[in-house]
């Protein structure tokens, strides 16, 4: 079994071929899937997906592109949603920061601002984050060790491969690899990915996007895991049935996934 644990069902992209997408990824026995908040403008088509798959999850969260929503986000509406296993995805992103020096650094400040009270949200209803990191990763980690957000741990979403934040393994965080470690330029997380601890390890599509050899191109979805399990068990030297289940027993640790 395999568990997508970062994939955008609520996109667009999956509006006129959802059951396909879910019923082709079933029968490949990818078992579970968690839908990540991101825009909450999206929230609502996420719960009516939910709510009609047993078997999709799903995050409450802002992501930094979309921070400027967060104030307008009711948490106590979603979170208390049995399905609901995450706050996220959340964190920093300066990879598009744009205009003066004095802007970019207000959009960081903001950007941090909504990060942490994402993390106090996370602890105030004890669910584990979901952390996406991009070009911000002393940063960010340095907001996860203050605010302890160790007390709920969670998932380095698409982690990028540096080593700085692999010492967060040890404060209760997960590392979601997607299709990005199939990329012909994935070197560093290629070297990267036998310093994880094999514990701390989650598949992820993070679809519709980051789709993996030899699919790239194409739209991203939860059957092509098996292609991010097959790399992973290429490079580590671990028959593929036991990266399956061991992702998967991650997974359902740190999401408690029924």
């Amino acid at each position: 079994m395999i568990i997508d644990t970062h994939i955008h069902l609520d996109n667009e992209r999956y509006k006129d071929d959802l059951d396909e997408v879910l019923n082709r990824a079933r029968v490949a026995k990818v078992k579970r899937f968690i839908i990540p908040g991101a825009d909450p403008t999206t929230l609502e088509r996420t719960l009516e997906i939910v709510d009609a798959n047993s078997d999709v999850y799903f995050a409450v969260g802002v992501h930094p592109y979309d921070m400027a929503s967060f104030n307008d986000l009711d948490f106590e509406k979603y979170v208390g949603h049995e399905k609901c296993v995450a706050i996220g995805e959340c964190g920093l992103d300066y990879f598009r920061l744009e205009g003066s020096d004095e802007e970019k650094l207000k959009e960081k400040e903001e950007q941090k601002r909504v990060f942490r009270a994402q993390i106090e949200l996370a602890k105030k209803y004890k669910k584990p984050l979901i952390v996406h990191i991009r070009e911000a990763s002393r940063d960010s980690k340095e907001i996860l060790l203050d605010l302890g957000a160790a007390q709920v741990g969670g998932v380095l979403h698409c982690y990028n491969a540096d080593e700085e934040l692999l010492s967060l393994s040890k404060e209760g965080f997960y590392f979601g690899i997607g299709g990005v470690l199939t990329f012909k330029n994935a070197k560093k997380l290629v070297n990267v990915l036998s310093k994880i601890p094999k514990e701390k390890l989650l598949i992820e599509t993070d679809g519709p996007y980051l789709t993996p050899s030899p699919h790239r191109g194409e739209r991203n979805e939860p059957l092509y895991t098996i292609f991010v399990a097959q790399k992973i068990s290429e490079l580590l030297g671990i028959p593929l049935h036991d990266i399956k289940e061991l992702t998967t027993q991650n997974a359902l640790r740190l999401f408690t996934l029924r």
